[in-house]
């Protein structure tokens, strides 16, 4: 620890003694009398979420503090807010809504955040369910008053209106969920997940900090005017509360064997009580935090994010009478004139010795915890698996791990006290984290973050990073660390398989998942713009003679040379998909508004795709001694349509189209149109002769209609 922040810690100590010595002079006839009952309203049924103060019971630590507590049971009916204000509880157990609460009229003090994440979830029946599937119409089961409110504004964080989802009692709890009658059900991170691996039924838990909501979870609180009126009570039972609670994580076995011989109420397995205590003991995370550690701006946050979405009226938020401020510095004044009491005094000093000592013994002790849990810090910090970055102000950099030396390249001398923008990041990724953090200035930095970052040796890798602010120290300005991973390969990975999913390996042409997104486009730029597209259905005449002839590498040779001539004969504007096996589309939009004049644009397209397809080709021979001269021709079937008809239809009426082709003799042209004033079904065949360019001619209104052949389809 630094000599010089240790002998503030000492300084700080010393003064807190000289206030202490002056405190019990003043409450010694408080303690010579008998010890106070106190009651403590809990938010649930008895299991491992209370553990702290169990133990505080059990090992005397609110005896010490010259308390008797007693321990309410909570249920699905009890509103711990309710029972404190009323005066049938002196402390209770409440979640993020106590904020909701107070802004409310409600006159509660939080006392200490337990547990510095939220335990509350929302719980689906399956698996890889999504918050998508409960915005509409959704049945969610949820508890009473503002137990929840969390969790509605995680759903109006996704768009949903309250209006539009079922709210449901919480009545059979999994059962609901189980039998379909609930579609989502309030879950605790500790309890439901659990019973669900148990009775091997698929789950999905939906988590608020998944959803950029980070709140508090359990906080013990108590009302404003308990706070004022027993100052002292109120200080002894918070710290021997918090005492309780450090025990509980550090004897974990030990609490769970008392729960299971004196508060099993709930019936829970000896497993079930490890899996609470390891999942809350994430949520409090005890070894790097200071349990009871309260971030006044994380409710701020919480008060304005309950305020944007409208379940708390939208004013400006006093939180001063919202958070304990503890024992103020008394007049000792009195001092002087207590000096000349009685000979009294020396049982006092007697007294006041001894508590220095223990007191002493205490300091000692927190400064050894202090030491050690600084160590462990810096040993997770820089044995981390991922880059991390410790920065202040204008990204300075404070601190770099051993990973991040890895990763980067930069060894840790080499980049402390300078900007990682200067060298971690290309310039004008730079730029744009610079205006961000101006943006933000005062503010949480942005939790998640991927960017680009350079390394020592030149190369661009893209990082995935996760930004947290540390807790500031006196004098100090704000500090983050950053954890980042590289994803460069995940992204490249990522690319290959949406590759594989939309493009046709063979002819690196999009394949029919891309035609229906692009043909949709095609009908809303019509529907906006006017004018006229162009379905063209192509399939090769006789392909399958020439797999079964020269095998299917020459089959698969000659659909390449097809697509390479396809591409030459297409705009960059139109879309050119390989359907499978010997089947094209070509997709051309943006025809001219006039009728005729797309006519012809569509029939020049068509006979320049006939006759560019209807070209030799020089394939390749499996034997390797000679090539293979062949001639391939194509039958077309094309559908000209404007902004009256579905995609789905244009496309079935040119597949239709291409048939009739088929039937009037192969290697020609088939025409049909669908549009809002006419439905010409097809033309007559238009057929080249070959190797002489293909010539057709216009639609005519007057065209008979061709029908889809019952038979297969003629190759």
């Amino acid at each position: 620890m630094n000599p010089e922040r240790q002998k503030k810690i000492k300084m700080r100590y010393w003064r807190a003694l000289v206030r202490a010595f002056l405190l019990v002079l003043l409450c010694t006839p408080k303690l010579l009398c008998a010890q106070e009952n106190v009651t403590l309203q809990l938010r649930w049924y008895h299991q491992f979420q209370f553990a702290g103060y169990y133990a505080a019971i059990h090992k005397g630590f609110y005896h010490e503090a010259g308390l008797n507590v007693t321990l309410k049971e909570g249920s699905t009916t009890i509103n711990t807010t309710t029972e404190v204000v009323s005066g049938r509880a002196d402390f209770g157990i409440g979640l993020s809504n106590l904020i909701v609460d107070y802004l409310e009229g409600q006159p509660v003090v939080i006392l200490a955040p337990i547990f510095q994440h939220s335990a509350n979830r929302l719980l689906l029946y399956g698996n890889n369910r999504r918050m998508s599937d409960l915005l509409h119409k959704g049945k969610i089961a949820l508890m009473e008053d503002n137990m929840d409110v969390e969790l509605k504004a995680l759903l109006l964080s996704e768009g949903a209106q309250l209006e539009d989802i079922h709210f449901l009692p919480d009545k059979e709890h999994l059962q609901d969920l189980i039998s379909g009658h609930a579609d989502a059900i309030y879950a605790y991170a500790s309890n439901e997940p659990y019973e669900m691996e148990m009775r091997h039924i698929p789950y999905t838990v939906l988590t608020p900090s998944s959803y950029s909501m980070d709140l508090y979870g359990d906080t013990l609180f108590t009302t404003k005017n308990t706070e004022q009126s027993r100052p002292a009570l109120v200080a002894a039972f918070r710290a021997a509360s918090l005492r309780g609670w450090q025990y509980a994580f550090d004897h974990q076995e030990e609490i769970i064997q008392l729960i299971l011989r004196d508060y099993n109420t709930q019936h829970k397995t000896h497993d079930q009580l490890v899996f609470e205590a390891d999942t809350l003991r994430k949520l409090t995370n005890p070894d790097v935090i200071m349990i009871g550690t309260n971030n006044r701006a994380r409710w701020a946050q919480t008060a304005a994010v309950f305020s944007h979405f409208g379940l708390i009226p939208k004013k400006s938020f006093d939180l001063d009478n919202f958070f304990y401020q503890g024992i103020h510095d008394p007049d000792y004044s009195w001092l002087q004139r207590f000096l000349g009491i009685t000979m009294g005094l020396l049982v006092l000093v007697a007294g006041i010795t001894i508590y220095i000592f223990h007191v002493n013994r205490r300091l000692a002790l927190t400064l050894s915890r202090l030491s050690v849990s600084e160590e462990r810090h810096r040993l997770l910090f820089q044995n981390a698996a991922s880059a991390a970055i410790v920065w202040r102000d204008q990204g300075i950099i404070t601190d770099w791990n051993r990973q991040a030396e890895k990763v980067f390249g930069w060894a840790r001398e080499d980049v402390l006290g300078k900007s990682f923008m200067d060298f971690l990041l290309p310039k004008e990724d730079a730029e744009a984290l610079d205006q961000l953090l101006r943006k933000f200035a005062g503010q949480r930095v942005p939790e998640r973050r991927v960017n680009s970052n350079l390394t020592r040796d030149g190369r661009v890798i893209t990082c995935e990073w996760f930004n947290s602010e540390l807790p500031r120290a006196s004098g100090k300005g704000r500090e983050v660390v950053s954890m980042g991973v590289d994803i460069t390969a995940r992204i490249q990975l990522e690319e290959e398989i949406r590759e594989l999913a939309f493009i046709d390996p063979l002819t690196h042409l999009p394949n029919r998942r891309i035609l229906q997104s692009r043909l949709d486009h095609e009908l809303a730029i019509l529907r906006r713009k006017g004018g006229h597209g162009v379905l063209m259905f192509l399939d090769l005449d006789n392909f399958k003679p020439l797999n079964d002839t020269y095998g299917h590498a020459a089959g698969d040779h000659l659909l390449v040379q097809v697509a390479t001539r396809l591409k030459e004969c297409v705009r960059d504007t139109d879309t050119l998909v390989r359907l499978g096996g010997d089947e094209f589309i070509v997709l051309a939009g943006r025809l001219d508004h006039d009728i005729r004049t797309a006519r012809k644009q569509a029939t020049i397209l068509a006979n320049k795709l006939l006759k560019r397809i209807s070209e030799p080709y020089l394939l390749d021979s499996t034997d390797e001694t000679s090539d293979i001269r062949h001639r391939c021709t194509v039958s077309i079937g094309v559908t000209l349509f404007d902004n009256s008809v579905s995609g789905d239809f244009a496309l079935k009426q040119a597949d239709t189209t291409m048939y009739s082709a088929k039937n009037s003799g192969r290697n020609c042209v088939e025409y049909s149109e669908l549009t809002a004033t006419t439905r010409v079904i097809a033309s007559p065949a238009i057929h080249p002769r070959v190797p002489a360019a293909p010539t057709t001619s216009a639609l005519q209104p007057d065209l008979k209609p061709t029908q889809h052949p019952d038979s297969n389809r003629p190759k």
